[in-house]
């Protein structure tokens, strides 16, 4: 239970440093409208270029956050993987659903970046806000089997 209490708090620090950067890039970055994959006709294909392009020869604090959010998809996947069989359903299934609203914040992101639709942002704010409601209820859950666990302070 310790692990799976680190890994979710861990997850709720890394996206609360997320929400930090977003505010940062909303409020003081002005994207191009036009680099490698905007209004691409294919979103996937789109999203590729202009995230790349993004971490590569974006705006700094743009660069910052898409790179920081590629992280914690990684980070999101392994948290997935180290509750798997090791903690409660419950903890895995926040962990799987933290990790899909990270994925689908990211997807949005990719979007806004290359589309510039409001909706768009506003999506990725509102999985952000789920993924957190995952990993800080994992932690509780965590920390309460914690506590009933024999041996356990």
């Amino acid at each position: 239970m310790k692990r799976v209490l680190a890994v979710d708090l861990a997850a709720c620090f890394l996206l609360l440093a997320q929400y930090l950067l977003g505010m940062v890039v909303n409020v003081f970055v002005v994207l191009p409208g036009r680099h490698p994959g905007a209004n691409a006709a294919d979103y996937f294909s789109g999203a590729a270029s202009g995230v790349a392009w993004v971490v590569a020869d974006g705006p700094a604090w743009a660069a910052a956050h898409a790179a920081f959010g590629l992280a914690l998809v990684v980070a999101a996947i392994v948290g997935v993987a180290l509750t798997w069989g090791k903690g409660s359903r419950a903890g895995t299934a926040l962990a799987i659903v933290g990790a899909l609203a990270v994925i689908g914040a990211g997807f949005n992101g990719a979007s806004f970046l290359d589309y510039g639709h409001a909706f768009s942002s506003m999506i990725m704010a509102g999985l952000w806000a789920l993924a957190l409601a995952a990993y800080l209820t994992g932690a509780l859950l965590a920390a309460l089997a914690g506590r009933r666990a024999p041996g356990s302070r």
